[in-house]
């Protein structure tokens, strides 16, 4: 049996951080990335006495979804268009004369389609003078070491390409049904672009474990996401069928979602494949821990998104319209939870526990010590004292946020959806007149002071920024995931103001 991990301190005393993700950051390129920025990044960080940084997954996805991170094509697999290019050159796989002739990017937006494309033409130089290489023994490494997904990953995302994009229930049946016969030749068949692929993935694991090193060094712990669902047309679900709820030809029986709550009304139907999760305790929980422990390899601590669907999850009819319609089918989430814990003696995971919450969800929180969220834009819809998320009810083990990548920014919120009763109270609560210039000054002053261990801020909160820096619009598809900071937004005294607070409420 392997030894049991501790990570000693995390979020057991005061700390606070900042919510960004790395697509958000600058960058010449047309996308946020793991280069020179995101360097910087860190040392604002430890620059305004701030110990986290919590991003959004890191997981690959595809810029026709507006590379959502949350439609995830891999669990394993890391967001090859996180790579940076200025980083590749430095490593040796790129002539530095290359990048002078990069196109023209908008700046204040993520442009994914055409970051991609840019992106895709740089692997290709660089895998084609990586060939002309004697093989780095660290290349060689990572593939042997993470062969139980990079070999199927590659092959898929290869595959994918040569059928034009289709869905793997589109392929061939002989692929889609992966005969062993016929993927061994088309391994061979599809060889130099196989590597090509796992080329990438070992520039991104090389780009990423430098960055957390460098974390790491300025005392900086990376709070990480994991969505609970892949995509369809993922390759897990392609090398996993049985895994998932699925028919005779591959398709999704029934899909993920959630009821109507407050940011549907209609409910939001993600459309997920759900899992079986009695086949998954059949196999004790294997592919669930190998997905948790690689993401902790990425970061120091993990976010599970939409953690009680580990107690319960809503399950709607593939088909449906909307996800008003479904049930809630339970999960044997203890059972997981259990077989973690024989690793890591104090479980490294935040309870992503927002919306409908019933008591097992609460329990289970509770049985394995998990933080769960408290997001103080809610705090002020009901004029109720007893409102979990007003500061005054908080408690130590949970991490409170002035809202999340889902939320309007603060000030978005105070001057497009704050009822008058909603501003009425927040004036009242915190004693003083609310204004659309000061509203983020106060909500980063409840969370820093809040009795929670975990004060998290999303960057446009600590800004003071409006709607436009929002993140996401749940339950939309269209504008999402595309704000991004500008160069030199955080110069002048931001840093040390912020640390002069974090100092104040004793987490610096």
């Amino acid at each position: 049996m392997r030894n049991r991990e501790t990570r000693p301190g995390m979020m057991q005393r005061r700390g606070s951080g900042i919510l960004l993700h790395v697509t958000s950051l600058p960058a010449a390129y047309g996308i946020g990335d793991m280069g020179p920025e995101a360097y910087r990044f860190v040392d604002f960080l430890a620059e305004a006495r701030q110990r986290y940084w919590q991003m959004l997954p890191l997981t690959a996805t595809d810029y026709r979804y507006e590379c959502s991170p949350y439609n995830c094509m891999s669990a394993f697999a890391g967001n090859k268009y996180l790579i940076s290019p200025d980083l590749m050159v430095k490593h040796g796989f790129l002539k530095h004369t290359l990048l002078k002739t990069a196109p023209r990017f908008r700046r204040r937006v993520v442009d994914f389609a055409m970051a991609a494309a840019y992106k895709e033409y740089l692997f290709d130089k660089a895998y084609a003078r990586f060939v002309k290489m004697r093989r780095p023994a660290g290349f060689v490494r990572f593939c042997n070491d993470n062969r139980s997904w990079l070999d199927d990953y590659a092959l898929f995302v290869v595959l994918k390409s040569n059928f034009q994009n289709a869905v793997w229930t589109q392929w061939p049946a002989p692929i889609a049904g992966r005969d062993p016969y016929v993927l061994r030749s088309l391994r061979r068949l599809l060889k130099p672009a196989i590597e090509r692929e796992k080329f990438i993935q070992y520039i991104f694991a090389k780009q990423w474990g430098e960055l957390k090193k460098y974390c790491k060094r300025n005392k900086i712990a990376v709070i990480g996401d994991i969505p609970i669902y892949v995509d369809w047309n993922s390759v897990d679900v392609w090398v996993h069928p049985e895994m998932f709820k699925l028919d005779r030809n591959g398709r999704p029986t029934h899909v993920s979602g959630v009821p109507p709550d407050y940011f549907s009304r209609s409910g939001q139907l993600w459309g997920n494949p759900l899992y079986r999760w009695p086949v998954l305790a059949k196999q004790k929980f294997g592919w669930w821990l190998e997905r948790i422990e690689h993401n902790l390899r990425w970061s120091h601590i993990v976010r599970m998104d939409h953690f009680r669907g580990f107690a319960a999850y809503w399950q709607v009819r593939a088909g449906a319209k909307t996800a008003r319609r479904g049930k809630w089918v339970r999960v044997p989430g203890a059972r997981l939870l259990m077989a973690l814990e024989k690793k890591y003696s104090d479980l490294p995971i935040i309870a992503e526990d927002l919306g409908t919450i019933t008591p097992d969800v609460r329990a289970l929180m509770k049985r394995f010590r998990l933080p769960g969220m408290r997001v103080l834009l809610f705090a002020f819809g009901e004029d109720d004292p007893a409102h979990p998320y007003l500061p005054h009810n908080h408690v130590r083990n949970c991490v409170v946020y002035t809202g999340t990548h889902d939320n309007n920014t603060v000030r978005g919120w105070f001057e497009q959806e704050a009822s008058p009763e909603e501003k009425r109270m927040l004036s009242a609560y915190v004693g003083m007149r609310i204004s659309a210039r000061n509203v983020h000054k106060m909500f980063l002053q409840m969370a820093m002071g809040s009795v929670a261990n975990t004060a998290i801020i999303p960057m446009q909160d600590l800004l003071g920024l409006s709607v436009k820096a929002r993140m996401n619009r749940p339950a939309t598809t269209q504008g999402n995931w595309q704000w991004r900071l500008m160069p030199g937004q955080l110069a002048g005294s931001i840093a040390v103001r912020l640390g002069t607070i974090a100092r104040i409420y004793g987490r610096a």
